[in-house]
């Protein structure tokens, strides 16, 4: 991640133009004006800017991409402007005050009518106002006043989905990077922190979160770490429960990696200790190692999110038409869930079409009632004209497979 003068590695102005040119390709595929943005990973795209993932979707900062014109960044005023200013010289006379309105009580009408005004005073300087204009989130607030003022509000999330799925070659050495300090996270869990009994499941989150922060990212995060019974049901969250001998232990661990903010998101699960697995948890491992291998068999261009769905194990996704998020697969890049999920929900009936540089996580688990643990695997991949690859590449469980 740090730079050389003897190798190119990673290309971060590259990426932003490059980032950029697709946003605009978008909105002119989708016949938009401008797209006005609240959503912090939107704004991160189309600027480069990046403040702290708590700035992401509380509506105090904005960016406006015009079309035929580069994007302008309405960014939270003091220091947080004036930083932007001095990190962010690619975007040069192009930082405005961004005007807050929620939790502003009594004053929320005027201040959010005084932020329509800078945004529509841009549209006209761009000579857009009046067709049609994307917003990605925004509140009653927001929806009122611009219909107000006279904005044709369309949704931008489709643009901007389609964007960001298709990964360009700089993204793709930022997911690789963050792929390569999880698969490092993965040995420290196998090897160390599980190599007994004694810690219960937050302390073992904690070394997680820690091992990731320690190694720059921007945010560090184990996603689930549940063991014994914890797995079956599974339980999300971690709890004050000691790890024991023999329990298996699923962590699904990530974050954001350092230097342009890329996911990785990867899962494995282990045995606690020097115990061996029964006959019955090998076969749960397997069979669920072999359907999300299956499905990933499947993720390469022209392929769709059906063909992949279809090797999930029936689940509750088949019960009530939705998406578990357990027998599951969703893009991700600058978010966690970017762009498109894979459920057997809805993807058999209603199938999108992979691409080639689009960044998948699938995942696939064996839980069933009556069982007293489940088996929960991830692998990252990104789609290529030659197949899946691989971006995580710790090795499964040996003993499990035997």
């Amino acid at each position: 991640m740090t730079g050389a003068d003897w190798e190119g590695r990673i290309n971060f102005n590259r990426m932003r133009k490059e980032r950029l040119a697709r946003a605009k390709e978008a909105m002119a595929k989708f016949d938009l004006g401008a797209m006005i943005l609240y959503h912090g990973a939107n704004v991160r795209y189309v600027t480069g800017i990046y403040q702290g993932m708590w700035k992401y979707s509380i509506f105090i900062r904005y960016a406006v991409l015009c079309r035929d014109s580069e994007p302008v960044l309405f960014e939270t005023v003091g220091s947080d402007m004036e930083c932007a200013k001095l990190d962010s010289p690619w975007m040069s006379g192009r930082i405005r005050p961004a005007i807050t309105w929620t939790w502003s009580e009594g004053a929320t009408e005027r201040q959010v009518k005084n932020m329509v005004a800078g945004v529509v005073e841009l549209l006209k300087e761009r000579k857009v106002f009046g067709e049609k204009i994307g917003v990605d989130i925004m509140d009653m607030w927001v929806h009122a006043a611009f219909q107000e003022a006279g904005v044709q509000l369309v949704n931008a999330w489709p643009a901007m989905s389609q964007a960001r799925m298709i990964k360009t070659v700089d993204e793709l050495e930022c997911c690789k990077y963050s792929a390569a300090i999880a698969d490092g996270c993965l040995d420290m869990i196998r090897n160390d922190w599980l190599a007994r009994p004694g810690l219960t499941e937050s302390q073992l989150a904690g070394n997680i979160i820690k091992y990731f922060t320690d190694r720059g990212f921007e945010e560090g995060q184990a996603h689930c770490v549940a063991s014994g019974g914890n797995t079956n049901p599974y339980r999300r969250w971690w709890s004050d429960k000691p790890v024991r001998r023999g329990d298996l232990v699923i962590t699904d661990i990530g974050g954001r990696g350092p230097g342009g903010g890329y996911y990785v998101d990867v899962t494995r699960t282990f045995i606690c200790g020097d115990a061996d697995p029964t006959s019955e948890e090998k076969k749960l491992y397997k069979e669920t190692l072999d359907s999300m291998n299956a499905a990933i068999s499947e993720a390469r261009p022209g392929k769709t999110t059906a063909d992949s769905a279809k090797h999930f194990p029936v689940y509750d996704d088949d019960i009530y038409k939705t998406c578990s998020l357990f027998q599951f697969g969703h893009s991700i890049g600058l978010t966690l869930y970017e762009g498109m999920w894979i459920s057997r929900g809805f993807s058999l009936d209603y199938p999108a079409e992979y691409k080639q540089n689009m960044y998948m996580a699938i995942e696939t688990y064996s839980g069933k009632p009556s069982l007293e643990q489940a088996v929960r695997l991830e692998q990252n991949v990104v789609i290529t004209d030659k197949g899946p690859v691989l971006f995580t590449l710790f090795p499964f469980e040996e003993k499990f497979l035997e």
